[in-house]
């Protein structure tokens, strides 16, 4: 499939996704979002694809670069009020499932937050399994002033990153974090220049597209999904994590290549 709102690429075992509208600082359009979830849909079905990172595309005009990562919904289409309330409700189902996909991806999702994240952007970033964050970037939910509400299962992710009190202070006043303020109070993994973070970003992919996929399936799955069960149904869902995984293929791999010293091929199998 050809795309118009993204750009999608490999590089070695990582699938990036750029956002691209910059001139409309990669606000989403349903397009986008059902290109989105193609892309998705691509990168897992690619043996090949062992993670992803999900950036945005930069506008560079007048000889100067302007960032941005998403800036949300695009009000302009909103505006245009072609929407009935049947229309209003198949487009934020359309864009939960495009969040429900980043977050359910079987293979790890970095977000790298190049420039502003808003709204639907910052919401599409907290369902990836890692936030990384230029310096000079920002995030923020600022839909209480703009009389709308939070979506892609935020009322969930912030209290549970943050705390109930932190996460009602970034809804209720639509606070703007920038990488470092986010870093601090837990909401991204860590902050760079902009010029580093694309490097950095696909530096933590490849350390995590050499691991075994089966594993880092299990790995994540169970590990998100943990909040939801008492401890007695946690270690019974592990104990079948861990006994699928040592029927793989790749289990006995990692043994014999740590007997050997030597780097583990895997494959998935």
């Amino acid at each position: 499939m050809s795309y118009t709102t993204i750009l999608y690429e490999k590089t070695g075992r990582v699938a990036i996704i750029r956002l691209n509208r910059p001139e409309r600082m990669n606000a989403v359009i349903e397009e986008m979002y059902r290109e989105l979830q193609d892309a998705i849909g691509e990168a897992v079905r690619d043996d090949t694809v062992r993670a992803l990172v999900l950036t945005g595309s930069v506008l560079v005009k007048d000889g100067r670069e302007r960032q941005a990562f998403c800036a949300g919904a695009d009000l302009k289409e909103h505006s245009a009020g072609k929407r009935d309330h049947r229309g209003k409700r198949l487009y934020i189902e359309l864009a939960h499932e495009t969040t429900r996909m980043i977050y359910e991806c079987e293979k790890p999702v970095i977000a790298a937050v190049n420039g502003a994240a808003r709204g639907a952007g910052a919401e599409m970033a907290l369902n990836c399994d890692f936030v990384l964050m230029a310096d000079t970037a920002s995030i923020a939910f600022p839909e209480t002033g703009l009389g709308t509400f939070v979506g892609g299962g935020v009322t969930a992710h912030l209290p549970a990153m943050l705390g109930t009190m932190k996460a009602k202070e970034l809804v209720y006043t639509g606070k703007v974090l920038g990488g470092n303020e986010a870093v601090s109070m837990g909401l991204a993994l860590a902050s760079y220049p902009v010029a580093r973070l694309m490097d950095e970003a696909m530096k933590l992919a490849e350390t995590i597209a050499a691991k075994a996929p089966v594993s880092l399936a299990y790995a994540k799955k169970r590990l998100q999904d943990a909040a939801g069960h008492d401890i007695k149904t946690v270690l019974m869902l592990e104990t079948d994590a861990i006994l699928s995984c040592m029927d793989t293929e790749d289990w006995h791999e990692g043994i014999r290549a740590f007997e050997e010293k030597r780097t583990p091929e895997y494959r998935g199998t």
